[in-house]
This record gives structure tokens, C-alpha cells and sequence, in this order.
């Protein structure tokens, strides 16, 4: 089958590690389902793979990849849910299986003709979402679900903040919340991607840094290092940041005096469960809500959609069909 996988570790230049070509059928374990993929997305994962965190250099050739929408073996339309947790668990919240690993991670993942997952993680696709939307949600629409309607703790009416407008979480963030009755403003650098975010619903936008002009309930911080500090200073005293990602780096200064001082909150959130895949399907079909793609491209120019996401030049999902 065609797929594109990482071949070798790049610290500095991750997009020459990929590799695009024929790799080995995959076959299905016992209680495993063959996926025969439409369309997948990509995410900063599979860049931090291709760099080398989380995987090992002998692990390598691995399919990238965590999303995909496709056709099972009975021929039923289905999304893949990209947590894989340990079976012998006996269920629960497979997010926080200390076993747990993502697709990519140690099975191959989802930029491929086939991927095998095991039958739990097939959540039904509903007839309103085109496969190209569907394959959107696994990652960043769930990790974005989950923040909002699960970790932030505050309720419709509030106001929360998004950090980083563009990326594929807080484009979800901004779309999810707005649906929802947030009062979401939204900050970046770019003044394009600021205005985009007005048109998907953000009430209002603010250069990155900029002060606001009052507090927020909650911050949903997917950025890390260069927004921490402008996070922690927009929050009102007793509200909650909801981190999930740290694209710019993770080790910003704590900012411990105000966190105590003020009592602020801060919750870790990662993916979300396979109910809550198949719940975040339902509120798109009921809301009319649908991911924002910035670009679909065929799979065998995925060097070309690697390439957009590591310079940024992307506001919502890149979107490969298969």
C-alpha cells in the first residue's frame, strides 16, 4: 500500500525524514478492524514524531499519522479514534491508561491506503459529515471538546480566551465554543488569521501579548512558552487555564507568585475518550458546526502539507485524501 511514514529522526529539518511510497499491508490482530482510509489530517504530532520525541530511531520506518475517516471490512462508514489503551484495563477512560500510546507512536498510523486499530475505537460516521470533516476530529476537535465542555469548568455565557488562532485546536476551540454560547476572543500575531477567527465566530480578537480589556473566566492554552506569561495575566482571580499543548516550547517561566495569589487553576488535557469522539460527532451534525480545512491535498503530496504546518502558514486543518 502507499504510505508516508517517517524513515528517520530531523531535529532541525523534520520534513527531510519523511518518506512517501509502498509499505507492507498491515494485517489485523485478533479483535482488530482494517480501516480502508478516505482521509486523514495532520497534526504538530506527527512533526514532533519526525523529530524524534516519542519515538525511538529503531522504531523507525513508522506509518505517521493519528486521524483518519474511512470504510470498514462490513463496509460501514466509521472514524477512528486515535487512542489505542491497553485491553486487559478493562475500560475507563483510556486517556489516562499509563499504557496508552497514539497512533504513530508504536502501531502504525492513519497517512496510509490501510490502518489496522482495534474494533472499540470505530466510532460510527454520521451521513452529514464528509469524510474529508470527519477525519479532522480525532485529534484536534476532540482535544478541543474535551478543554472546553469537560476541563474548563466554567459554563455558556462565560468568557474564555484562545491562544494561538490558526492551529487546529483553537480553530476547533473557537467554532465549539462560539456553537456553545462562549464569549470566545482569540489572539495571534496575524492579522489575517485574526480576521478569520471574527468570521468563525470569536466575539473579539487581540493581537498576541495585547491587554485585554477585562479578565477572562478561562484560558485555553495550546502555545506554551511564548503565551504562558500573557495566559496567566488575563485570567481573573480563581479562574482555570486548560493546557494541552506547547507548540512553542514547554518550559515557560511558572509565574508561581500570581498563580497562588490569585488562585488560579491549572488542568492538563489530553485527547479525549472514544465516547466523547462519537458525542463531538453528534454536536456537529446537531449544531451544523464543521472543521474548519485550510487546505485538502492528496496523499502523495503530503511533503508539501508537512511543509505548510511547520512554517504555520495554515488557519484550521490540513487534509489529505487517500
Amino acid at each position: 500500500m502507499f504510505a508516508v511514514t517517517a524513515a528517520r529522526i530531523d531535529a532541525e529539518n523534520p520534513v527531510n525524514g519523511l518518506e512517501l511510497g509502498e509499505h507492507p499491508d498491515p494485517v489485523a490482530p485478533e479483535g482488530w478492524a482494517t480501516v480502508t482510509v478516505r482521509a486523514t489530517s495532520l497534526n504538530h504530532h506527527d512533526l514532533w514524531t519526525l523529530r524524534g520525541v516519542g519515538v525511538r530511531p529503531e522504531q523507525l520506518p513508522l506509518v505517521l499519522g493519528c486521524d483518519a475517516a474511512g470504510i470498514d471490512e462490513d463496509g460501514n462508514e466509521v472514524i477512528v479514534h486515535a487512542v489505542i489503551g491497553d485491553p486487559s484495563r478493562g475500560g475507563g477512560d483510556e486517556t489516562l491508561d499509563p499504557k496508552r500510546s497514539l497512533l504513530s507512536e508504536v502501531h502504525d498510523g492513519t497517512l496510509a491506503q490501510q490502518v489496522v486499530v482495534p474494533r472499540r475505537n470505530l466510532v460510527p460516521k454520521p451521513a452529514e459529515l464528509s469524510f474529508e470533516q470527519a477525519s479532522c476530529l480525532p485529534t484536534a476537535w476532540l482535544t478541543a471538546y474535551r478543554m472546553l465542555f469537560d476541563k474548563s469548568g466554567v459554563q455558556p455565557g462565560s468568557t474564555i480566551l484562545v491562544q494561538g488562532a490558526g492551529g487546529g485546536v483553537a480553530t476547533a476551540l473557537i467554532a465549539l465554543g462560539s456553537a456553545a454560547g462562549y464569549r470566545v476572543w482569540a489572539t495571534s500575531r496575524s492579522e489575517a488569521k485574526r480576521a478569520q477567527a471574527l468570521k468563525l465566530g470569536a466575539a473579539a480578537v487581540f493581537e498576541s501579548g495585547a491587554r485585554l480589556p477585562d479578565r477572562v473566566d478561562a484560558v485555553m492554552e495550546t502555545v506554551g512558552q511564548a503565551t504562558w506569561a500573557h495566559s496567566v495575566k488575563s485570567l481573573r482571580p480563581g479562574g482555570r487555564i486548560v493546557v494541552s499543548g506547547a507548540t512553542s516550547g514547554p518550559m515557560p517561566p511558572a509565574e508561581l507568585t500570581r498563580v497562588f495569589f490569585l488562585q488560579l487553576s491549572v488542568v492538563g488535557s489530553t485527547m479525549g475518550t472514544r465516547d466523547q469522539l462519537e458525542r463531538l460527532a453528534r454536536f456537529l451534525v446537531t449544531t451544523g458546526v464543521r472543521p474548519v480545512i485550510d487546505r485538502t491535498l492528496p496523499l502523495i503530496q503530503a511533503r508539501e502539507g508537512f511543509a505548510a504546518l511547520e512554517t504555520g502558514d495554515v488557519f484550521g486543518k490540513i487534509v489529505f485524501t487517500v
